[in-house]
């Protein structure tokens, strides 16, 4: 019997996925079922009750998860331990991450840790929110970046500063002339937005309802991208972060103003599972993040 084995066993227990198990651990699912299969002939003992409706552990395979989750940290501990002793930085790191943050944030900071760390592997995969979540708690991914975090009990959040929110318009819109917005101002404005359940969203409808200002929201969609490419063609004006227009604002296919009335900005985070044991790679990764941004 091997830790791989063991993790194969514990990833699948944690996902109640044949399919994700073997996406985490890189393998078919077809060896995923030969691993437990083998894990159940060394135990003598039925391991998972096998149904297409439903999973479900036996007793049996409940203590070796248990076990399992002990032996597998315990591992994972001693190998950072090590490392640590022997100054290295290595191996992989797998990221999840929104997609304004990824795409606009993310990528020099990115190359300045590949610059300092070359033999540190990162393998980034862009997600919406919710999705980020999920794959963290599941530990298909190790990290994960978003905005707005939410606080959940099997997860472990770390702060990485704030993102001003920003209006912005066409070149020709009238509120174009303006470097500094009131809320009130938006009244009655034709707007493109994020989908109802993006936190970028949620807070933008906050502030509204807070100044008490109604908006037509015109479009809406699920990534900053296409929010631009919409405002570029002077369908309506938008709330996004400031950090996701700098090139638009520059290249003048878009104007940009800040808002008044109080400080608008969205918090950014690193999360991840609060049993994971973050490698030497993983707390300089976090590092170079908490420092940049």
């Amino acid at each position: 019997m091997q830790m791989d084995s063991l993790k194969v066993y514990c990833d699948l227990v944690e996902t109640e996925s044949f399919t994700k198990a073997a996406q985490i651990n890189h393998v078919t699912q077809s060896a995923v079922s030969q691993q437990i299969s083998a894990l159940e002939r060394t135990f003598k003992s039925l391991l998972v009750e096998r149904s297409k409706k439903q999973f479900r552990l036996t007793r049996e395979g409940q203590v070796l998860y248990d076990y399992s989750k002990e032996i597998l940290q315990t591992y994972a501990t001693l190998d950072s331990r090590l490392q640590e002793l022997k100054d290295i930085i290595s191996g992989t790191i797998r990221l999840a991450t929104v997609y304004s943050i990824g795409l606009h944030i993310l990528p020099p900071r990115l190359k300045q840790y590949m610059q300092s760390y070359p033999t540190v592997n990162l393998h980034v995969e862009y997600r919406r929110s919710n999705q980020v979540y999920e794959d963290v708690v599941s530990n298909v991914v190790d990290l994960g970046l978003v905005a707005y975090p939410t606080r959940n009990a099997e997860l472990e959040i770390v702060s990485l500063g704030k993102d001003p929110l920003v209006v912005i318009c066409h070149p020709q819109h009238p509120l174009a002339r303006h470097t500094n917005l009131k809320v009130k101002a938006l009244e009655g404005q034709n707007m493109v937005g994020f989908e109802r359940d993006i936190p970028t969203r949620k807070a933008v409808d906050r502030i509204l309802r807070e100044a008490h200002v109604g908006v037509k929201h015109v479009m809406e969609f699920d990534n900053v991208e296409t929010v631009k490419r919409a405002v570029e063609i002077d369908s309506g004006i938008a709330i996004v972060p400031q950090s996701s227009i700098l090139q638009e604002v520059q290249n003048q296919t878009l104007a940009s103003a800040n808002l008044e009335n109080g400080k608008f900005f969205r918090p950014l985070a690193a999360i991840y599972k609060r049993t994971r044991v973050l490698s030497p790679a993983m707390k300089q990764f976090l590092a170079f993040l908490k420092a940049d941004l």
